[in-house]
């Protein structure tokens, strides 16, 4: 108080006070009428008010660089936004970081709609699995770079558990069923992440990803496998950042006619199979199911290598049906070498293990899935996702 005091005396005879206007508020100037001050208690008191003064207009112009570096760091950590896209909301919502951020949303939005149609080939494959069945999605980005950002692969998660719920006819029968892509990017859910939380729908949070990602995001495809009963469904995927994810998939079905039977065989040898899915790449399940397409053309191909050789009829027909003998193997599940021992193929493998459990066990379906497989043939062709299954 001691100081205002001062202030009314030397300091009234040294400013002149009049308002002014600047950014829609009320402010004060000051006009110098007679020498700043005239002892010390008057420069004291001139400094303080000068202080008061200028505090007047700090809340009309820029913070400081240290608080703008602040700001800048904590909407990108709340974002994932690109430093100059934040730096702009900031700029242009007068650094207030709730307006910048829903400025960023807006803006995200309208670019990953202009982003939707460029090709997305990376990406990753998410897993999620109950006691009834198994589903797994792909989830296509631009560059592995995106694929490797971890809110990227939380909505991967978050999308596979959601296509568990896809409530489909067809999955009441035991087998390797699609998702309906519409039906799930309708359904409306809770996401519980620091940087996307809230309830949205499957469409919207890929959108708000692909904005904050600043790529096309795209959910591809979707499928279902139902388990067994009795008998086990194993999975396995391949070059898994995390639990979940990854970028090839293999899914395996080992039935068994007694349900009393004890399952830990069963669940050992079906995570094997599952490896062996991912590795050895099989199209069909057995000689029955290759499909008549199939064979046809594999015959016309081994046929015309087998007469450039130049040798009678009859050589060509053993020739074409030896060489057919070794395209079962490559492409028929049972009739190719197991990987993890190829002293014995996958028929004798179940064969083996129906002993071991003392009841016979068959493989029900299989399903291989690799991310990006097909795409470029997709862009010009609007035919079946390429995907290998039991008949």
């Amino acid at each position: 108080m001691a100081l205002f005091r001062n202030v009314k005396g030397p300091l009234s005879r040294t400013l002149a006070i009049r308002p002014g206007v600047c950014c829609g508020q009320s402010y004060s100037t000051a006009a110098t009428a007679t020498p700043f001050y005239q002892s010390a208690d008057d420069k004291t008191a001139f400094r303080y008010a000068f202080g008061v003064l200028s505090r007047q207009f700090s809340s009309q112009t820029p913070p400081a660089a240290a608080v703008q570096m602040n700001l800048i760091r904590q909407l990108r950590e709340r974002t994932s936004a690109p430093i100059k896209d934040v730096k702009d909301s900031l700029v242009q919502c007068n650094w207030d970081i709730e307006a910048a951020q829903t400025d960023l949303r807006k803006r995200g939005k309208a670019s990953a709609m202009k982003k939707a149609g460029r090709i997305a080939t990376e990406g990753l494959l998410a897993l999620a699995q109950n006691e009834g069945k198994a589903a797994v999605i792909e989830l296509n980005c631009e560059t592995d770079f995106v694929a490797r950002n971890e809110i990227f692969q939380y909505l991967a998660l978050t999308l596979a558990k959601q296509a568990l719920l896809v409530e489909n006819g067809s999955q009441l029968v035991s087998g390797v069923h699609p998702v309906g892509l519409e039906s799930l990017e309708e359904l409306k859910f809770n996401l519980e992440h620091p940087k996307i939380s809230g309830d949205t729908t499957v469409h919207n949070a890929i959108t708000e990803v692909a904005a904050m990602m600043g790529e096309n995001i795209r959910l591809r495809r979707g499928f279902v496998m139902s388990a067994p009963s009795p008998g086990v469904l194993s999975t396995y995927l391949h070059t898994s950042p995390q639990p979940g994810l990854g970028r090839i998939a293999g899914l395996l079905s080992l039935e068994i006619e007694d349900g009393n039977s004890p399952l830990d065989a069963l669940q050992r040898v079906g995570s094997e199979l599952a490896v062996h899915l991912v590795a050895a790449k099989p199209l069909f399940l057995t000689k029955e199911s290759v499909s008549s397409d199939a064979l046809e053309n594999e015959r016309e191909i081994l046929k015309s290598q087998a007469e450039s050789t130049g040798k009678s009829q009859m050589a060509i027909e053993k020739m074409v049906e030896g060489r057919l003998r070794k395209y079962y193997e490559e492409v028929v599940l049972v009739e190719q070498k197991f990987v993890m021992n190829d002293t014995v193929n996958v028929k004798t493998l179940i064969s083996n293990l129906s002993k071991e459990v003392g009841s016979p066990v068959k493989i029900g379906n299989f399903f291989r899935m690799e991310v990006g497989e097909g795409i470029q043939r997709e862009e010009v062709s609007s035919g079946d996702e390429p995907v290998a299954q039991a008949a």
